[in-house]
This record gives structure tokens, C-alpha cells and sequence, in this order.
């Protein structure tokens, strides 16, 4: 059972960094520094935008509208890290 909660662990921390590297993606797309038109760039994004976007969009349907600022990514990696500490602490000492 500890084999299967350090997966997990492991696949949680992956999302992370995921997560933030949608996050820089959009920046640099919305700034004009990487191309979109470059088929590397635009599968990377593509990949990064279905990986993340069925779980950040709930998220951004109960924030309230905050104009150009999205903070649904860093909601989900609050979320993330309060997982992995209620596993660490309360779920991962118990298993024998």
C-alpha cells in the first residue's frame, strides 16, 4: 500500500510542476516570445492545455471574475499540497 500512496504522491508532485509550466506557457504566449505557429510550441501547448484544463476549469466557474488575473492554477496547487500533507501525515502512517 505504501508503493501505491508514493505514486501518488509522485503523480501529484508531476501535476505541479505542470501546472506551472501551462502557467509560464501562457505568459510567454501572451507576450509574444514563443511563436504559436511553431509545431513544436503548439503541441507542447496543446499537450499542457488538455492535461490541465479539465481540472482548472471547475475552478475558474466558482471564482468570481478578477479581469486578466487567473489564479485558478495556484487554487489547484494549494489544493495539490493539502492533499499531499493529509497523505503524508494522516493516511501514509497508518498503512502497515
Amino acid at each position: 500500500m505504501r508503493a501505491v500512496l508514493d505514486i501518488v504522491l509522485i503523480i501529484l508532485d508531476l501535476y505541479v510542476w505542470l501546472l506551472i509550466a501551462s502557467a509560464i506557457l501562457s505568459w510567454l504566449i501572451a507576450f509574444n516570445v514563443v511563436n504559436t505557429r511553431n509545431q513544436f510550441v503548439s503541441a507542447i501547448a496543446e499537450f499542457l492545455f488538455r492535461i490541465t484544463e479539465p481540472v482548472l476549469a471547475p475552478i475558474r466557474r466558482m471564482l468570481p471574475s478578477l479581469g486578466g488575473l487567473d489564479i485558478s492554477p495556484i487554487i489547484l496547487i494549494l489544493i495539490i499540497m493539502f492533499l499531499q500533507r493529509v497523505i503524508t501525515y494522516y493516511i501514509y502512517p497508518s498503512v502497515f
